[in-house]
């Protein structure tokens, strides 16, 4: 179990990035859902030892990582959103180099590491192959290979997907849910379907604050029969809809709007029931938060 308690960080400029967040998150995946520029990058980087807090604490089996940064980077796996490679080294070269930084340094079991994680990850057809012909989706998954080195028991991945076609998307999200069964596993992403295919729970974090934190059955649960929908023509009908009705959002449909709403009970006037989905949790969650 990892448990996050108060953690706070302004960054000089006085942009206040997290705002006392507490988290208690079990083994498996965890969805860390919000919009850009909400905290997410600053919390991961701050469990990653990259960042020093300006207030709380972070625990994992007794370990604190805020404090015992030598000792968290021994049992950590850390795949950041910008992750660099070096373009003209092969791939099986490279995890060889990382793995004896890890401390693997017995030659047997570092080869037997390196190519059980190529195996993993589908890239032992391209290990020789150089890191900078290595498509988006591929040197993702030489980033998560790099991250499960020394078998870590926190992995921390900061928006994976983003930039991914959906077929990479796809083989990335498989990988990520085969490894996120018997270790803590933190997705930090600002597309809500990532979450729903793959973690048991999640939360929403934005300006800073958390919103919400649950199972995503439960908060869709929450949800049931009180989502509606209805196709408008013209910009002032959705704009008329937004001043009267609690708006969730808005999405183009064969070219016209498709406007989601949140009551007891049906709005009438051709509304129509509609299933709710992680995106309406995660909207409608925002949209209490700028209202208040």
């Amino acid at each position: 179990m990892l448990s996050i308690q108060n953690l706070t960080k302004t960054y000089s400029g006085g942009v206040r990035a997290l705002r006392g967040v507490s988290l208690e998150i079990p083994t498996g995946m965890f969805g860390l859902v919000g919009p850009n520029g909400a905290g997410k990058s600053t919390l991961m980087k701050i469990l990653a030892t990259l960042l020093e807090p300006d207030d709380g604490t972070a625990q994992l089996d007794g370990l604190n990582l805020v404090e015992q940064k030598d000792e968290t980077r021994k049992i950590l796996g850390y795949l950041p959103q910008e992750f660099g490679v070096y373009p003209k080294m092969p791939a099986m070269d490279l995890l060889e180099h990382l793995a004896v930084m890890k401390g693997i340094t017995n030659a047997r079991e570092r080869k037997e590491i390196v190519e059980s994680l190529l195996h993993q990850t589908n890239l032992w057809d391209s290990r020789k192959k150089q890191l900078g012909g290595y498509s988006g989706g591929m040197k993702q998954r030489f980033g998560i290979a790099q991250a499960l080195l020394a078998n870590p028991k926190l992995i921390i991945v900061d928006e994976p997907t983003a930039g991914l076609d959906p077929a990479e998307r796809n083989r990335f999200l498989n990988l990520l849910s085969g490894i996120g069964r018997n270790v803590v596993v933190i997705l930090s992403t600002h597309i809500v379907e990532d979450v729903r295919e793959l973690c048991s729970r999640m939360a929403i974090i934005s300006e800073g604050q958390l919103l919400l934190e649950g199972k995503p059955a439960d908060t869709l649960e929450k949800l049931r029969g009180r989502v509606w929908k209805k196709v408008v023509s013209t910009d002032e009908e959705r704009e008329a809809m937004e001043k009267s009705l609690k708006v969730i959002s808005t999405h183009l449909v064969g070219g016209l709007h498709e406007v989601r709403v949140y009551a007891d009970a049906s709005p009438g006037d051709g509304f129509e029931s509609a299933e709710a989905d992680l995106e309406d949790v995660y909207f409608l969650n925002l949209g209490s938060a700028d209202r208040n």
